[in-house]
């Protein structure tokens, strides 16, 4: 799957490098995800096999620049009931966001299950993720609830928003 400037592809073992550099080690990344940070070379290096086996029995990607060539992110869905999905997840390195890119993969994953017979996606972000709920309205998704959380990582507590678009069949 593609646009003008990435490509949604499976993970290979040499993407650790690029993922590690930008998304795996940068706590920007990781902020408003429920993974740790990765802080060194041979843990990125099992996170991408991990990676790998994941993606082989899921509908989970990475994102690459076009233009680089390098791995930048990762984005995946699932189908939660017969017909309506929701995402597992869109990252995009520090150094790629404000380009675009976010609005893109979305783009191709709403594509994508469109494509599996899909009606229904939700999209869901935490509270304090600005840029995740604009891109959301940005993309004719509107707000339909705000569920209570805690952080698996630290145990904190959080606001997760779900948004909700219909999709065209």
């Amino acid at each position: 799957m593609e646009t003008e400037n990435i490509i949604l592809g499976k993970a290979k073992y040499e993407d650790w490098k690029p993922m590690y550099r930008n998304v795996f080690s940068r706590p920007e990344s990781a902020e408003f995800m429920l993974w740790k940070v990765t802080t060194d070379e041979d843990s990125a290096k099992e996170r991408m096999r991990r990676t790998i086996a994941w993606q082989k029995e899921h509908d989970a990607w990475l994102v690459y620049e076009k233009k680089s060539g390098q791995a930048i992110g990762f984005a995946g869905v699932k189908e939660i009931q017969a017909g309506v999905y929701e995402d597992t997840g869109i990252a995009i390195g520090p150094e790629y966001t404000g380009r675009g890119y976010g609005r893109q993969v979305l783009g191709l994953l709403l594509q994508y299950c469109t494509s599996l017979g899909g009606t229904e996606f939700y999209y869901s972000t935490r509270s304090g993720n600005s840029a995740s709920k604009a891109l959301a309205l940005s993309c004719g998704f509107v707000f339909l609830r705000a569920e209570q959380k805690t952080d698996i990582r630290n145990g904190k507590s959080y606001i997760l928003e779900v948004y909700k678009r219909n999709l065209d069949v």
